[in-house]
């Protein structure tokens, strides 16, 4: 739970996420998804109820992805990606760094300074540098937002590929379509409780819709972000 003043904005929200699952969160703007991922990543102290990693190092377990990464931009995307892992104590051999940076398609890009990269090319670094410390929760924050075709495909290719590796993942986003393609479980938030949870099959199921845009609809009365 999470108040602001009078506010409660976050009121009953629990969720599990488990090895190798990849989880869609969803819900209109100031639904409390925001405040509930915080809380999650100990940006925000919650006002009631817990958070529970089973993990041995919970900080260096989890990597996160924010919608705006504070990139060095005179650095190459090879040089912020081992600054990056320096942060978390992790020294990268530059077979490593190669590694990272070809899984996320940036191997042709790895001397480039990171001013000079495309807008994809700056969101495939912002999910290299969660890699850096093999985390084994990751959170992406809307990581196909704003990016053409391919570049979509190419990060949603990525994530299923992580999961297939054990790594949990937990991302946001207002496409219901890429929601469908990627998740193997949908978390639906509206004002600050979770109106509906499953995998998109169950869910349209149970509550007889024809896509997770009506879903959506139908449980917001909302139009779709």
């Amino acid at each position: 739970m999470k108040r602001y003043g009078n506010r409660t904005v976050v009121r009953e929200v629990s969720l599990a996420i488990h090895p190798g699952e990849v989880v869609a969160i969803i819900g209109p703007n100031g639904a409390g998804k925001s405040t509930t991922l915080e809380m999650i990543l100990g940006l925000r102290r919650p006002d009631g109820g817990e958070v529970v990693y089973r993990l041995p190092d919970a900080r260096r377990s989890v990597g996160v992805q924010l919608q705006s990464t504070p990139f060095f931009p005179d650095l190459t995307a090879a040089e912020n990606l081992e600054l990056f892992a320096a942060f978390y104590g992790v020294r990268l051999t530059p077979a490593e760094v190669g590694a990272i940076l070809d899984r996320c398609g940036l191997g042709e890009v790895a001397r480039t300074p990171a001013s000079r990269l495309s807008g994809g090319q700056q969101k495939r670094l912002a999910i290299a540098v969660t890699l850096v410390h093999r985390p084994r929760v990751i959170f992406l924050d809307e990581p196909t937002a704003a990016l053409d075709p391919r570049t979509r495909q190419e990060i949603r290719h990525l994530i299923r590929s992580l999961a297939a590796d054990g790594t949990a993942v937990v991302f946001t986003s207002h496409e219901m379509e890429e929601v469908l393609r990627l998740a193997d479980r949908v978390v639906l938030i509206h004002r600050g409780r979770v109106r509906a949870a499953g995998t998109p099959a169950e869910l349209l199921a149970r509550h007889g819709a024809a896509s997770l845009e009506d879903l959506y609809l139908r449980l917001t009365g909302t139009e779709v972000d």
